[in-house]
């Protein structure tokens, strides 16, 4: 359970980074600090939950049948690989090309849902589809209204949705392990 949940860790993390970073004009400045407020005590309560599930199993494995190269072995690491080049490659582009500066976080977002995408293939993981599938179609929402009068909501759509897509799916599987913890 430790490998998977440091997976979702990871997601929940940087779902919480997403929208603190994002949460900002043209949001009403309360509505901002609420939605900061709000993930970061999620994040928190993912936290507690998993270390209880962890407690209650007393099992630190992975998920059934899955070794831990099959995980993060030569497959994921050229996945993160790519990824990292896509980001910075991506972003190094489109600030060439004169685009706005708040199409940064939708580059973001949709090479993160991508990466998602191909690990739910890798570790054949449907569940890993659902945050990135939201992630893709919210990076390419983010990246078609920086071309509008939308751009100031960018960072609204591309970082505090796809933050909490993050936030939800690492809830989503927190909530099943803790729940497979109390099963008999």
């Amino acid at each position: 359970m430790l490998q998977r949940m440091s997976g979702v860790f990871i997601g929940a993390l940087f779902g919480t980074v997403f929208v603190v970073a994002n949460a900002h004009d043209p949001l009403n400045p309360t509505i901002g600090v609420a939605l900061r407020v709000l993930a970061v005590l999620t994040f928190g309560g993912l936290l507690a939950l998993a270390l209880r599930a962890g407690r209650r199993s007393g099992a630190a494995v992975g998920a059934p049948g899955a070794s831990q190269e099959s995980w993060y072995g030569g497959k994921f690491g050229f996945v993160v690989a790519a990824e990292v080049v896509l980001l910075i490659g991506g972003n190094l582009a489109l600030r060439g090309a004169g685009a706005p500066a708040e199409t940064a976080v939708a580059w973001i977002a949709l090479i993160v849902g991508l990466h998602f995408l191909v690990l739910s293939a890798v570790w054949k993981r449907r569940s890993i589809a659902v945050p990135g599938t939201a992630l893709t179609a919210l990076g390419v929402t983010g990246l078609g209204m920086a071309a509008t009068s939308a751009v100031a909501w960018v960072p609204f759509v591309s970082g505090v949705l796809s933050g909490v897509a993050l936030l939800g799916g690492s809830a989503y599987a927190v909530t099943h392990a803790y729940r497979a913890t109390v099963r008999p």
